[in-house]
């Protein structure tokens, strides 16, 4: 129960934080990504806050036998980006150029019942299954649900 509520609340603060810093608004992240016309540097604020944030309490969380609602740390085997880190990133990042949106912001925003918004997630979690299927089928990354499973991009634990 702790690990659900736990997950739910930081959803909760995360959506919250999304909506104040106004990048429920795709005209805001749009406005970010067009450097060459009307930049609007505010994205750049709100991204090194949360570099600030996690930068600060990472090296303090670390300092703990073991998470407050986990058995143990995850453990990262793979630190070097490879192919499919690079090109996940780059349709990630084609996605939120053309839809305005990323994963969390388009949940949070679901709520106003946008019309774009009733194509965008369904297109999103259809997305997600898609990456799935291709990934069993060719054998290639791992589950990082499984304990000690790489996760290729991420810092390895201390």
């Amino acid at each position: 129960m702790r690990p659900s509520l736990s997950a739910f609340l930081s959803g909760l603060i995360f959506a919250i934080g999304l909506g104040l810093a106004g990048m429920t608004d795709p005209a805001n992240v749009l406005g970010f990504l067009d450097i060459a016309g009307d930049w609007d540097y505010r994205l750049a604020f709100v991204m090194g806050g949360a570099i600030a944030v996690h930068a600060a309490l990472r090296p303090l969380i670390h300092q703990r036998a073991q998470p407050l609602f986990a058995a143990r740390f995850p453990s990262f085997a793979a630190s070097k980006p490879d192919a499919k880190l690079l090109v996940g990133s780059a349709l990630f990042g084609v996605g939120w150029g053309l839809g305005g949106y990323c994963p969390g912001p388009a949940l949070t925003s679901l709520a106003t019942g946008a019309f774009p918004l009733l194509i965008f997630v369904p297109a999103m979690f259809a997305g997600f299954y898609l990456a799935q299927v291709l990934q069993a089928r060719s054998g290639v990354g791992a589950d990082a649900s499984r304990p000690g499973a790489p996760h290729v991009g991420a810092t390895p634990a201390p």
